[in-house]
């Protein structure tokens, strides 16, 4: 009987050790959203001031102001983590690109010191975006690895865990990165 109870003892450790861990890396995962999110609100925030002096140097580029408009308003509605947030996220980076090729049209712009200040603010923040991401990727991997090794595996379906997203900034890309690329040989001079 004393083994039956030290058995029993060792499967209730093995549940609760797993469980925690398990629980643990679920939180630390949220939690390194949490400080994407904030780097992101910082650039929701900043991009209306970028719009506004670019409006005043290029206010014809009404299609550019549109779409990032768009792209703000879609991330607001895409709150949370998730792949609708991460995609909308994407795009908005893409409009901001947009936006950054009609100041290079403008040289006026380009050397505006509120418009230099504001893409030094807007570039810091995307390094401190990709930083956060990374360390986001990391937790998601380091979370989803630990549900799929036994025991884990049971242990998080039971308590309903199951596999979380990776934060992709442009799923176009992967397919450009896992492409080999091709090499053109530009021909040789015979002497």
């Amino acid at each position: 009987m004393g083994s039956w109870v030290l058995f029993l003892l060792g499967g209730a450790a093995v549940i609760i050790v797993v469980y925690n861990r398990i629980a643990a890396l679920s939180h630390r995962r949220r939690n390194a959203f949490a400080d994407i999110d904030v780097q992101l609100e910082q650039r929701y925030n900043t991009i209306p001031n970028m719009v506004e002096v670019v409006k005043a140097y290029a206010g014809h580029e009404h299609k550019v102001f549109k779409e990032i408009a768009e792209a703000r308003a879609a991330t607001k509605d895409a709150f949370g983590v998730g792949e609708k947030r991460f995609k909308a996220e994407a795009v908005l980076g893409q409009a901001l690109n947009h936006l950054y090729a009609v100041a290079e049209n403008y040289p006026e712009l380009k050397a505006n010191e509120n418009f230099m200040m504001l893409q030094q603010e807007l570039s810091d923040l995307e390094n401190k975006i990709s930083a956060a991401r990374r360390f986001f990727n990391s937790a998601t991997a380091e979370y989803n690895t630990a549900i799929e090794q036994f025991p884990g595996n049971i242990m998080a379906r039971m308590f309903g865990y199951f596999e979380e997203p990776y934060f992709r900034t442009d799923g176009d890309k992967e397919e450009e990165i896992k492409a080999i690329p091709e090499v053109k040989m530009a021909p040789v001079e015979k002497k």
